[in-house]
């Protein structure tokens, strides 16, 4: 009995003794458990190269294989779009990434005393936090030395004064003037979004200069719908150039792209809307009539602006736009009238045969001459031997044209809101702005675009200077 006991209680403590090391086992597990890292500070470093081979700014480089090993696991994005490669290659070399390492596998035979030149642009960036390595470039020269010349200038498109970072710069060594058009240029420089641009690592020398919006791929100008611009002089790096400035032009636009829809349904009823703004026609332009179909026939005699007695506005002129889904209405309006617009339904009818349901009268008000804004601006630097226009626009749609006579213009009769607007030197004067013909030499119409808009406020005098001088 006494030795029953005695193992009672050695299987008690024992009992007790493991649960006491599975609990601690438990609490140690609990203790241990990790949860998610609070982190430190984020990756905001780009990239380093931390070794080359063979070393950058090698001279006398005889080698076809280019080995580059970054501190950090790397990606390269749009490679065709950023890689910059000078001078510009026969054949497109074979580069590949793995892990932090970037190979380049020469297939061109080298040129010899020249430095090349490999731009990656924004493409080399880290794989965690995408931290992009901005314009890292591998120089080397199969000559004694490095090249160190440079060009830098600036591109506008002509039409708009505005930059466009999606057109390339090309050089060429070769100045024959027909090189732009048969093939690749020698030296091929990015636009940045203020379309200024440069070339580096130059050789002296005397080279042509042009930009192109390369449509079709192949590196020269081969068709006129691509946009394009031209130097009219030989530059050289050993010359302080002023500032190279080029106009890029399209000399044939692009036709729109329009797909016919098969399935249009026939329009069933023939309807319109006009241009009043809260019933008020302006002094300035003329009343106009939209249609939601071409018309085929139109009786002006069936169309009248009356005044409140029902008496007919005399010298009315009425005409169908191109498209005939338009009518306009021309008048040398009076302010603060009220005037009548009568359509009777037999004045219209569309390429569907179909009339106007019913005649129709709408009662609309001319504005008054306080809703408008008086402008004065002064010019400086202003070229009036080349016809300067000043063009109002809303969006890429120029609402009012202005001829310049003399350093200083005004017009009491702005309509009030922000205007944009520009001056184009209309060299050959016809009101409109015209490309260039790289034929001809002949170089595009310039306009110079003014990024602050201009103010106007109704029954206010509006005064601003203006100085054109370029840099």
């Amino acid at each position: 009995m006494k030795m029953k006991i005695e193992m009672k209680i050695k299987l008690v403590f024992l009992s007790v003794g493991l649960l006491s090391f599975f609990s601690a086992i438990y609490l140690l597990a609990g203790c241990a458990q990790i949860g998610a890292p609070t982190g430190g500070p984020k990756d905001t470093l780009a990239p380093v190269l931390i070794k080359a081979m063979p070393d950058v700014n090698k001279t006398n480089f005889s080698e076809n294989k280019i080995i580059l090993q970054f501190d950090e696991y790397i990606e390269l994005q749009d490679l065709q779009n950023n890689l910059l490669i000078s001078p510009y290659p026969k054949n497109n070399p074979t580069i590949n990434c793995n892990l932090k390492t970037i190979t380049i596998k020469l297939k061109d035979t080298l040129a010899p005393n020249t430095t090349y030149s490999f731009n990656f642009g924004n493409s080399i960036r880290d794989i965690n936090e995408g931290n992009k390595l901005t314009d890292f470039s591998y120089l080397f020269s199969t000559g004694d030395f490095l090249d160190s010349l440079e060009l830098t200038g600036n591109v506008m498109m002509a039409e708009t004064g505005m930059p466009d970072s999606t057109l390339s710069v090309l050089l060429y060594k070769n100045i024959d003037d027909s090189s732009i058009t048969t093939r690749k240029p020698d030296y091929i420089s990015r636009i940045k979004s203020n379309g200024n641009f440069s070339f580096k690592y130059l050789p002296n020398g005397n080279y042509k200069i042009y930009a192109l919006k390369d449509g079709d791929g192949n590196k020269f100008y081969s068709t006129k719908s691509e946009s394009f611009a031209f130097y009219d002089s030989v530059v050289n790096p050993l010359v302080k150039n002023k500032g190279i400035q080029l106009y890029a032009y399209q000399e044939k636009k692009s036709p729109p792209n329009s797909v016919a829809s098969a399935d249009k349904k026939t329009e069933k009823k023939l309807r319109y809307s006009n241009n009043l703004i809260n019933g008020k026609q302006d002094l300035l332009k003329p009343l106009e009539l939209s249609f939601n179909t071409a018309l085929k026939n139109i009786t002006p005699d069936s169309i009248f602006i009356t005044d409140t007695s029902f008496n007919a506005i005399k010298n009315i002129a009425i005409k169908a736009d191109s498209s005939r889904k338009k009518i306009i209405l021309s008048n040398k309006w009076i302010p603060n009238e009220t005037l009548y617009l009568i359509v009777y339904k037999n004045a219209i009818e569309d390429s569907n045969d179909l009339k106007l349901a019913k005649n129709d009268t709408i009662k609309f008000y001319t504005k008054g001459i306080s809703e408008y804004g008086s402008l004065k601006l002064h010019f400086k630097n202003i070229e009036l031997a080349k016809h300067p226009l000043l063009l109002f626009l809303e969006g890429d749609n120029i609402k009012s044209s202005f001829a310049i006579l003399a350093d200083e213009w005004s017009n009491s009769m702005i309509l009030p809101g922000e205007l944009e607007w520009k001056i184009l030197y209309d060299e050959n004067g016809n009101g409109k702005w015209d490309p260039g013909d790289y034929s001809k030499k002949l170089q595009p119409e310039k306009t110079i675009a003014f990024p602050q808009r201009i103010s106007i406020k109704a029954d206010w005098e509006n005064e601003r200077d203006v100085d054109l001088k370029q840099p």
